[in-house]
């Protein structure tokens, strides 16, 4: 397999990537309620759908995740542990978002500089931060589903018939970014070690040559 295919690849997968989260963290499609409550007449659509930041009720509502500014000694505790999983979701991916940037840098110029070595460090670079974002959606699947929890301890039986929850398109996009992170990592490696075993064939014909 040629070595500049596989690092052009491994360059447009690894930005591939990078575009995927942050158009995922700035999005609101990550958890979807919608309500079909029959003989409702009220002016206010009740469905939502919401994202890292902000929640958004009908067509022109919306608030923010008060994730680190809620007063938190006028929360309960299941509310305050639900913040406490939020905070880190909103920590974690906008994190992996900025060491993407700079592991793609570091893939420029390994890939350049035809460095085993750097390559298979850049590789391995990449595997640490698809473990960030998976981490990050992860945590945000338990907290969307802890939350549910409560709200179904809240609301009565009979309202519940007439909601339909589902996760959106924003957790499908950063679930295909942490996808592309790793498949940009395996391919980092194999350009490792084409680069290595090119090296060493050219080694032995030198020898050969002697």
């Amino acid at each position: 397999m040629r070595y500049g295919l596989v690092v052009l690849t491994a360059g447009f997968t690894g930005l591939l990537s990078f575009s995927l989260l942050a158009v995922a963290i700035g999005t609101d499609y990550w958890y979807i309620i919608d309500v079909n409550k029959p003989n409702y007449t009220g002016p206010d659509d009740l469905s939502s759908h919401s994202g890292l930041w902000r929640i958004n009720e009908g067509a022109n509502r919306s608030s923010v995740i008060p994730s680190f500014t809620a007063n938190m000694s006028s929360l309960s505790e299941a509310e305050r542990h639900l913040l406490g999983l939020h905070k880190v979701v909103v920590i974690m991916l906008p994190l992996s978002l900025v060491l993407l940037v700079f592991g793609w840098i570091f893939g420029l110029v390994s890939s350049l500089a035809c460095s085993p070595n750097l390559l298979a460090g850049t590789a391995s670079y990449f595997l640490f931060c698809s473990l960030f974002t998976l981490s990050g959606v992860s945590i945000y699947i338990r907290y969307s589903n802890q939350a549910m929890e409560e709200f179904q301890r809240i609301v009565s039986p009979e309202n519940l018939t007439y909601v339909d929850v589902s996760f959106g398109w924003s957790l499908a996009t950063a679930w295909l970014s942490y996808s592309l992170e790793v498949a940009t990592g395996l391919l980092l490696m194999l350009a490792a070690r084409i680069t290595q075993m090119k090296g060493h064939y050219d080694s032995g014909v030198t020898i050969a040559m002697l």
